[in-house]
């Protein structure tokens, strides 16, 4: 992956004169004064490891070449891929650069790995395709930390074709997974914008959802047993698809973020390849009806596979439909929906047939198969366009909530207002976006992207408004988090969420499996 940004370097996007022109005329967006550092122009510290500590990291991954310390290695692992993430690294910040790498290739090598740690005094943060955007790989510490890259567990360990289980290893990237699982017939489906970089394990620690989830559900949702490597042993939870047998362990681990241990295999519910996929496009005059239509369909069906709804400004920029960004026109009003149908040709049609009559009641248009097509193909390029939009000067970042339908309104109203005040009050008014992507038979996600300049201090900007946005949700009744994890950006709000009971039970289960704190300290909870 890009070192300072997103996915493959080829596939970097450049932006059309029209957004371009867009973003200078309502936006003040100006091109940066200053180039990003090239990677060899940064300055990294050197290896702060002490070498008994070294000798026995080697020794606990089999060999020396696993334990990983040259400059570039540490830059590619430092912070996720948030925008101030970004940005303090293409500055060339390497505060949170970790003092070595380490390659393990199993469940054995990663309980040494913890005990070496353990040992020798060194905070773990388990790296597994640096996809996070909440600072859930820039851990509070004093002095070296090491980050545990799980690239080389890396496969598919078995399949049930009868349950339809297959337990992977969380190193597996999610389109190398979706691989393995098609050559027997099966798929795991799930498909967040940050698929083709992230991995099963930081599915899991993170309770990721993907954008089929009306259809497959949510990552924790699919798992079924999972294996977790701890300072003081092995955890294993899940013997059968459900169970009374006291409370579920699984929950402790899934949404963990690494601060409870590493965890090593998952065994996931899968389901056959559809033999038919389908994405149609509808437009709604506005949120709250295009909302209506969701919440029905959600609540009484037929639910389609895939459900989202961009609001009126999203429509317009064209983010409905990423790889079109600027297409919008003053005649694109409205709000743009997408309802996407995975399986046989006879339940596809079913489905489709019965939403389009519930879609039309609530006031929707429909505008045939290219809006979906379209979404489609360009579902993962939005990262791209990000880093052309840092680029060009401009601001961007995301940040996602969920609540209760009957409180969707007043959530939406005040995470917007709260963005808008905050930044036009620091000199850079943003254009902020929303569409629903999440549906429950009782509520819904709500995911917004904002766009603004730079400014002087983009990142100082962005901490204020996003701090404002936090206090929102939860005024609102909104959660911190539907799908992008705590990390340290939402630790605060989510000590606010749990309660001071709650945070103090899931500290003693953190005391019991990692007394020493060393595992992704800060991150999901404060730092002791």
């Amino acid at each position: 992956m890009l070192w300072n940004g997103w996915g493959d370097p080829a596939r970097a996007t450049s932006l059309p004169d029209t957004v371009t022109g867009l973003l200078r005329d309502l936006l003040g967006v100006r091109p940066p004064e200053a180039e990003p550092l090239a990677l060899e122009d940064i300055d990294v510290p050197a290896d702060p490891l002490a070498p008994a500590a070294h000798r026995a990291l080697a020794a606990a991954l089999g060999d020396a070449a696993h334990v990983r310390t040259d400059a570039e290695t540490r830059v590619r692992h430092t912070r996720g891929k948030s925008t101030p993430d970004l940005l303090r690294i293409r500055e060339g910040d390497v505060s949170a650069v970790p003092a070595a790498v380490l390659l393990p290739a199993g469940h054995d090598e990663v309980l040494a790995v913890l005990r070496v740690c353990a040992e020798h005094g060194l905070p773990v943060v388990p790296f597994g395709g640096g996809t996070s955007v909440v600072g859930g790989l820039a851990p509070a510490r004093h002095g070296a930390f090491v980050a545990l890259d799980l690239r080389r567990m890396d496969r598919l360990l078995d399949l049930d074709p009868v349950s339809r289980t297959a337990t992977l290893q969380p190193g597996l990237r999610a389109p190398r997974a979706e691989a393995l699982l098609a050559e027997h017939g099966f798929t795991l489906g799930h498909f967040p914008q940050s698929y083709e970089w992230a991995t099963i394990g930081g599915f899991a620690a993170t309770r990721s959802s993907g954008q089929a989830s009306a259809g497959y559900g949510r990552f924790d949702e699919m798992v079924l047993s999972l294996t977790l490597a701890t300072p003081e042993g092995t955890l294993d939870t899940g013997r059968a698809p459900r169970s009374a047998a006291g409370p579920d362990l699984r929950q402790l681990v899934l949404g963990s973020e690494g601060a409870f241990g590493v965890i090593t295999s998952v065994t996931v519910r899968v389901r056959p390849v559809p033999r038919i996929r389908v994405y149609e496009g509808w437009n709604f005059p506005s949120f709250a009806q295009g909302a209506t239509a969701l919440r029905r369909l959600a609540q009484d069906g037929p639910r389609p596979t895939v459900l989202r709804l961009s609001d009126e400004t999203e429509t317009l920029i064209g983010l409905a439909q990423p790889d079109a960004l600027g297409s919008g026109t003053p005649q694109s009003a409205g709000c743009t929906a997408v309802a996407g149908y995975e399986g046989t040709e006879e339940d596809t049609a079913y489905r489709r047939e019965h939403a389009a009559a519930v879609l039309r009641e609530c006031g929707g248009t429909p505008l045939g198969e290219e809006p979906g097509r379209r979404w489609a193909d360009g579902r993962y390029s939005a990262p791209y366009l990000r880093d052309a939009l840092l680029d060009a000067g401009a601001f961007v970042e995301t940040l996602e909530t969920a609540t209760f339908w009957s409180r969707v309104p007043e959530l939406y109203a005040a995470v917007r207002d709260a963005l808008t005040a905050t930044l036009t009050e620091a000199g850079t008014p943003p254009l902020v976006m929303c569409h629903i992507s999440h549906v429950y038979e009782n509520g819904a996600s709500l995911y917004f992207t904002v766009v603004s300049a730079q400014g002087e201090d983009a990142v100082a900007h962005w901490t204020r408004a996003k701090h404002a946005a936090n206090e929102a949700i939860l005024t609102a009744g909104g959660t911190i988090s539907h799908h992008h994890g705590v990390g340290t950006d939402h630790r605060d709000w989510y000590v606010r969420e749990a309660g001071p009971l709650g945070i103090d039970a899931l500290r003693a289960v953190k005391r019991r499996l990692d007394p020493a704190g060393l595992l992704n300290p800060g991150v999901l909870l404060p730092a002791d």
